[in-house]
């Protein structure tokens, strides 16, 4: 029985195993978003209202600025990767906790709908990044996914300088 249940099981993993060869790239960020975005969202809820005009020195972003670019980024990184258009956005006050946690989400399902379209073939594509240079479409999977772990870095630190662990730090 055990042998039968073990063979069941490779069989129901040569798809995915083959999956992962046809796409091994977009088949990875795409596994990271859900940790990624359940992990800033989290950070972001977890700083109190009041906290969101923090900054840790002068010359730094305030927690709610940091909040405010990883919305921008996550558009304009997924837009890019995906090949469509960035959807226009309202500003929202750096100070509007509710604001910023609702776009914060919204900005990741816009990526989580995008990248589902998004496979390896076309990741040798030339797009236009920042300032109008020509890079691979790469290019934006990879700063897509280094972003997320800047900006949940930063925002732990803020938490943190704040006397709040990061919800990576928390006892489950």
């Amino acid at each position: 029985m055990r042998s039968f249940l073990a063979f069941t099981l490779a069989l129901c993993a040569v798809p995915l195993a083959h999956a992962q060869k046809k796409n091994p790239v977009t088949t990875v960020v795409k596994e990271i978003l859900p940790r990624q975005a359940k992990n800033i969202q989290a950070a972001v809820e977890t700083m109190p209202a009041d906290k969101f005009s923090f900054k840790p020195t002068e010359p730094q972003m305030t927690f709610g600025h940091l909040v405010s670019h990883m919305i921008d980024s996550n558009y304009y990184l997924c837009a890019k990767a995906a090949d469509i258009a960035q959807p226009k956005l309202e500003p929202i006050k750096e100070s509007d906790k509710d604001g910023l946690v609702a776009s914060l989400k919204a900005s990741f399902e816009f990526c989580s709908n995008s990248l589902a379209k998004v496979d390896d073939s076309k990741l040798g594509d030339t797009i236009q990044a920042y300032g109008g240079r020509e890079v691979p479409r790469a290019w934006a999977l990879i700063a897509l996914t280094n972003d997320w772990a800047d900006h949940y870095s930063a925002a732990a630190t803020y938490l943190r300088l704040n006397g709040l662990l990061p919800p990576t730090a928390q006892k489950k």
